[in-house]
């Protein structure tokens, strides 16, 4: 049982250093929810630099306009709510993507705009960093 424990605990410590480093892969994870009280949260976001949630509607294929933005760290976040600027119907798409804060003329503005370079899209493999989500 002792060397169970240390392996779990060497386990934990070297997750834990990994993503403290920035090794662990970028990643959204958000699901269906209520969005009556004018908020949208993303349950996890792992990012490599500090960042931004956005909120995109969505056709179900690809980003459209912005309806709300958060700041996010680099590492992992929990719980990540973005106020919505527009209201959002029960039974819309919405993409909750991760963006950077790259580019732009001032730091901690967000400052993004469809097909704009800053603070724009971050993508592994040129794939978008995204949960898609419906109003409910």
């Amino acid at each position: 049982m002792k060397i169970f424990a240390t392996a779990l605990t060497a386990l934990t410590l070297t997750a834990s250093a990994a993503l403290a480093g920035g090794h662990a892969a970028p990643m959204v994870m958000g699901s269906d929810q209520d969005v009556s009280g004018g908020t949208v949260a993303a349950e996890s976001i792992i990012a490599a630099a500090n960042g931004w949630l956005v909120v995109h509607r969505t056709d179900g294929m690809k980003p459209g306009p912005v309806v709300g933005h958060a700041p996010v760290r680099k590492g992992e976040n929990s719980d990540v709510v973005a106020i919505l600027t527009e209201d959002v119907k029960p039974g819309e798409k919405l993409m909750l993507m991760l963006h950077g804060e790259d580019g732009g003329m001032s730091t901690g503005i967000f400052e993004y705009s469809l097909g704009a370079k800053e603070d724009g899209p971050v993508k592994i493999d040129g794939n978008l960093v995204m949960a898609m989500i419906t109003a409910q």
